[in-house]
C-alpha cells in the first residue's frame, strides 16, 4: 500500500513538472508570437506614419499655393478698382505738393 501512495505521489510531482513546463513552453511559444507580430506590424505602422506626413505636409504646401494666388487675385482686383485717370491722378498730385508745402510753410 505504501508502495502505492509513494507512486501515486511521484505521479503527482511529475503531473505539475510536466504542468509547469508546459506553461513555461506555452509563455514561451506567446512571447514569440507576440515579437513576430510587433515585427510585422511596426514597418506597416512606420510607413502609415510617413504616408500621413506626406499627405499633411502636401495639404499644408496646397493651402499655401491657394493662398499666394489669391491674395495675387485680391491685389490684383483693388489695383484694377483704383485705376486713376490723369486728370484725377495729377489733381491728387498737386492736393498732395500743396498739403506738404503748407505744411512746410508753417
Amino acid at each position: 500500500m505504501r508502495e502505492v501512495i509513494q507512486k501515486m505521489v511521484e505521479a503527482e510531482g511529475q503531473a505539475k513538472r510536466i504542468l509547469q513546463e508546459a506553461r513555461a513552453e506555452a509563455e514561451r511559444i506567446l512571447a514569440d508570437a507576440r515579437r513576430q507580430a510587433q515585427a510585422v506590424i511596426e514597418p506597416s505602422r512606420q510607413e502609415a506614419q510617413a504616408e500621413a506626413t506626406r499627405i499633411v505636409q502636401a495639404a499644408v504646401e496646397a493651402a499655401e499655393r491657394e493662398k499666394k494666388d489669391r491674395l495675387a487675385r485680391e491685389i490684383a482686383a483693388v489695383e484694377s478698382e483704383t485705376r486713376l485717370d490723369e486728370a484725377t491722378s495729377q489733381a491728387a498730385v498737386r492736393a498732395v505738393v500743396r498739403a506738404v508745402a503748407a505744411e512746410q510753410a508753417s
